[in-house]
């Protein structure tokens, strides 16, 4: 098997155990595992910091697991962030460190890049319930799979050569259409209107792009490929998985 296909296949059992698991397990169960796994996400975004500048390490895992744990089970992330921070900087003032300004903002960059935007996809199951998580992921993870087709298929025009070479604006064709169209297809669980179920597609794959990007400019900072080599088949890490789905939960969390 080649390795795309090897990759292909991969992708597709992690999606069906995502999807058995969203259905078939208790909503505190499907919450205790999205909070693990962002936790995991911010691990891996600390150790791509770690590579350029000084971070707290062990110190940001902690309130990340906290803070993250906090929220789901209180289903609010306002107080919460505000005393992780404050924490981060109690932390700052301990630091034993050369630099303890760049300790500071490197691990107050990583909270509020990973932790702090995956605290609305850990709140959805207790707020919204699992069929709207289940709807967001679907959305984005859709969305990056037009991307992917059309870009393979018709990607003429670099979008950001620099910061990812493969990202074409055929590609963003793709992933505007595929989003809006699953999303249409979830009308009779939302009950949006066409226009509100396009919308919510155009503006999951336009964020979902974004955090991408991001993620992709991090890395090619750190001098990396991948966050990690945690998933199977050359997939890489969890926030090489997670990046898309960063900031949209956070973003359509206020239209839901």
């Amino acid at each position: 098997m080649n390795p795309v296909a090897k990759r292909t296949v991969s992708a597709l059992v992690c999606a069906a155990a995502v999807v058995a698991g969203l259905f078939f397990l208790p909503a505190g169960v499907v919450t205790a595992a999205a909070v693990a796994l962002a936790v995991l996400a911010h691990t891996e975004m600390v150790a791509l910091v770690a590579k350029r500048c000084e971070i707290m390490a062990v110190p940001s895992v902690i309130v990340s697991a906290a803070f993250l744990s906090v929220c789901a089970a209180a289903g609010t992330n306002s107080l919460p962030a505000v005393v992780s921070l404050f924490a981060i900087g109690v932390f700052a003032i301990a630091y034993k460190g050369e630099n303890a300004i760049r300790a500071f903002a490197g691990t107050a960059l990583s909270f509020m890049a990973v932790p702090f935007m995956l605290s609305y996809f850990v709140m959805y199951p207790g707020e919204f319930g699992v069929k709207w998580l289940f709807y967001i992921i679907a959305i984005t993870k859709v969305s990056d799979m037009g991307g992917f087709a059309f870009g393979v298929a018709f990607g003429r025009h670099k979008m950001c050569p620099s910061v990812s070479p493969n990202k074409s604006w055929e590609g963003m064709a793709g992933s505007l259409l595929a989003s809006s169209l699953i999303s249409c297809a979830f009308i009779p669980m939302t009950h949006f209107t066409v226009l509100k179920a396009v919308a919510f597609g155009l503006v999951a794959a336009t964020v979902g792009t974004i955090g991408d990007l991001v993620e992709s400019r991090v890395k090619r900072d750190a001098g990396v490929k991948d966050s990690s080599s945690f998933l199977p088949s050359g997939m890489g890490g969890l926030l090489d998985t997670f990046d898309s789905l960063v900031y949209v939960p956070a973003v359509l969390w206020h239209f839901i």
